[in-house]
């Protein structure tokens, strides 16, 4: 009898895995896509192959995928596809695990090797009340959100408030690493650079500045301009990139959106002021700003405000491809007309892309009164307004938490924490609209981010 249930045991665990590697496939980097998934209830990334002349996906034969050091967050692909970074928490359960960015190579295969983990540098802050004496404190970043710019030179990763050991609140700041060969990544000089609080640029932070009557900042998600354009796109035809780029930054607590330009050879970061306000730091957003994305050609910026505003916020660029209204291209903002953009009520957008020629704008809402959605837009090349497209959304599952798009324009993916899904989506060039490839693919338990090549 014992036997005989060791045997059902094991037949259902058999046919669990059946479900959520359904058709395991090899991959073929000269014809195939990739999608990298990383899953928190299993502590792995997982691969697919993308069939990219039918839009099938099915997992690459390796049914557990190479394990996370910690507890995997939102992660990015380099531009060739090469090698995948991941955020990873700390975690008792996962021994030798720590806070940083784990790297892997990604094999011909498709299968994903683990490099190492590169953990972050502390903010360096003064305590309001010392403590045993102290007249500074390291205390850990906690980072939410990465990106990487268009060449693959530096990786940007945005850090959440937090709190010294008195419990007293930590302004948020933004860690950024160079790129080396093989995926080796070198903290810069003065990272992490500290968010402005109370409408002050505390960098280098003297002090910690956050009390009870002066919010605390706290970054949520960050973008960079392109200093690669995309090709055969003709509203960048006739324009060279710039060798410059500038990073924005969320601010979730005091409803901001930072500028920062990039050394191109260091890559330290410097707050950039508008010209209408100079003493203020940042333009305004709406509330709880939880995204954000930037023009593949250098001429607008959209930012997911979550509830209660439920829109999105949008601005100018001022660049050499943007509006006669920005002659300075300093990369200053300004807020387009029209802007913000409501959503359906009851919405909770977050994660949002364009495709990769500025033609079309998704946002994930991630607590639709609906299930999860995906709120699809249609982009003015001129002014930037956003039209909504018909029909104005598609259904994900439930807890959608990430997006990305083919740099071909032709697949969409979402990951679904809460179902353990993949959405995928095929995109019509003409109008952006979306067609759901139906059922959605399984993945392993509590999916937190998805990348595609």
């Amino acid at each position: 009898m014992r036997t005989r249930f060791t045997w059902i045991l094991a037949l259902v665990a058999l046919v669990a895995i059946g479900v959520v590697i359904a058709c395991s496939t090899t991959y073929n980097s000269s014809y195939d896509g990739l999608v990298v998934v990383p899953t928190q209830g299993a502590l792995v990334m997982q691969t697919f192959s993308l069939d990219l002349g039918n839009g099938h996906i099915s997992q690459v034969t390796n049914p557990n995928g190479p394990p996370t050091n910690g507890v995997p967050g939102a992660l990015v692909l380099d531009p060739a596809g090469a090698f995948a970074y991941l955020i990873v928490y700390a975690n008792p359960g996962v021994p030798g695990s720590e806070t940083g960015i784990q790297t892997f190579q990604v094999a011909s295969d498709g299968k994903l090797a683990p490099i190492g983990t590169t953990p972050l540098n502390s903010a360096n802050v003064q305590p309001q009340v010392p403590v045993d004496g102290q007249t500074t404190e390291m205390v850990p970043v906690v980072p939410v959100a990465l990106t990487m710019d268009s060449k693959g030179e530096f990786l940007f990763v945005a850090n959440g408030a937090t709190s010294d050991t008195a419990g007293n609140p930590v302004p948020g700041s933004v860690t950024v690493l160079t790129i080396g060969s093989k995926a080796s990544l070198n903290e810069v000089t003065g990272s992490p650079f500290v968010l402005p609080v109370g409408d002050v640029n505390l960098f280098p932070l003297p002090q910690n500045p956050c009390t009870a009557t002066v919010q605390c900042s706290g970054a949520s998600a960050l973008a960079v301009t392109p200093t690669v354009y995309p090709p055969l796109y003709s509203y960048c035809s006739g324009h060279t990139p710039p060798t410059t780029e500038n990073l924005y930054v969320t601010d979730k607590i005091n409803y901001m959106l930072y500028n920062y330009s990039v050394d191109p050879s260091s890559g330290t970061l410097s707050l950039m002021f508008p010209p209408s306000t100079p003493t203020v730091p940042g333009v305004p957003t709406g509330t709880v700003p939880s995204g954000v994305a930037v023009d593949p050609c250098n001429r607008f910026v959209y930012v997911a405000n979550a509830s209660p505003n439920n829109n999105v916020s949008a601005y100018t660029i001022c660049s050499t491809v943007s509006l006669p209204n920005c002659p300075n291209a300093d990369f200053s903002l300004l807020p387009v007309n029209g802007a913000p953009y409501s959503l359906s009520p009851g919405d909770n957008p977050g994660p949002m892309a364009e495709d990769a020629y500025g033609n079309f704008l998704y946002v994930v809402d991630t607590e639709s009164s609906a299930g999860g959605l995906i709120s699809a837009f249609r982009i003015s090349p001129t002014t930037g307004a956003l039209t909504p497209l018909s029909p104005p959304t598609a259904a994900t599952n439930s807890g959608p938490n990430s997006i990305a798009i083919r740099s071909d324009d032709s697949w969409m993916f979402v990951t679904n924490f809460n179902s353990a899904t993949l959405s995928q989506y095929a995109i019509a060039p003409a109008t952006g609209a979306l067609t759901p490839v139906t059922p959605p693919t399984g993945t392993f338990t509590q999916p937190t981010g998805v990348a595609v090549k």
